[in-house]
């Protein structure tokens, strides 16, 4: 299991990786952990990465499928953390924190 801890403005984000499984959480939710599906996207945001979504109705479930391929497809738990560290970064998030389960957090000065 690897956790990893951004900022975004005042909040604090929580990612936890767990084999294939990636949940987060916000402070502005309480911290409570939900997995992607939960989560709310910008359209803007979802068309930057995928312009093909722009006139999809269906835009969202599709984005949150081409999110769940893509962790599916990577190896293992860190290279799913460094996909998430870059693609949150730019979108404005600034990676504080990574600890393996077990292991003292290092310090991301990414």
């Amino acid at each position: 299991m690897i956790e990893l801890i951004f900022e975004f403005g005042s909040e604090i984000i929580l990612v936890r990786i767990s084999g294939k499984k990636v949940e987060f959480g916000s402070t502005s939710f309480g911290a409570k952990l939900a997995d992607i599906s939960g989560l709310r996207f910008d359209k803007a945001g979802v068309i930057k990465e995928f312009p093909d979504l722009k006139d999809n109705e269906e835009w969202r479930f599709e984005a949150i499928k081409r999110f769940k391929e893509k962790i599916k497809s990577l190896n293992n738990e860190s290279e799913v953390s460094d996909y998430i560290i870059n693609e949150l970064k730019g979108c404005g998030y600034k990676p504080k924190f990574k600890q393996r389960a077990g292991f003292r957090r290092e310090v991301l000065n990414v």
